[in-house]
């Protein structure tokens, strides 16, 4: 939603009428807000919809929309977490999809501000794989004396 916000120049109508441009007339940033409005209702379901429907500007939209889904809740924040923490490939799933999902809780992780770096995320990678790939990790993680990153990582466990 919001890469389509920034494709059609509308962005900045999530910052509020207030903080938009002040080079902008009053009717360009009406215009803005009620065009990044649109967008947003295009783009929700209809349970989002029913959630954001009273919401009269886009940003207000947009901070609704973040409340619900963005959540930095202990809670929310634990489950992905363990999620991450106990991910384990498995061989009754392609490797592209089971890549994805990894990569997703990353993403939701970094959504909700938990920050991990790139070498802990290539070992947290590594330790998911089967038991039977205990020489491939081996061969990766003692290979040299660099750091190891998330990208070789996948790439590796791609081919």
């Amino acid at each position: 939603m919001q890469a389509i916000l920034v494709q059609q120049g509308l962005v900045e109508a999530l910052k509020g009428e207030t903080r938009m441009s002040p080079t902008l007339s009053q009717k360009e940033k009406n215009n803005k807000i009620d065009k990044a409005r649109s967008v947003i209702i295009s783009c929700l379901d209809d349970k989002a919809l029913r959630e954001v429907a009273r919401e009269k500007t886009a940003a207000a939209m947009w901070v609704k929309l973040e409340s619900l889904n963005m959540t930095k809740s202990l809670v929310n924040r634990l489950c992905l977490k363990q999620q991450l923490y106990s991910f384990k490939l498995t061989k009754s799933r392609s490797i592209t999809e089971q890549l994805a999902d990894f990569n997703k809780i990353l993403d939701d992780l970094e959504n909700i501000e938990v920050k991990h770096d790139d070498e802990d995320k290539a070992l947290l990678l590594l330790n998911a794989l089967p038991k039977s790939f205990e020489h491939f990790k081996d061969a990766l993680l003692y290979r040299r004396d660099q750091t190891i990153t998330l990208e070789e990582v996948q790439n590796s466990i791609r081919t």
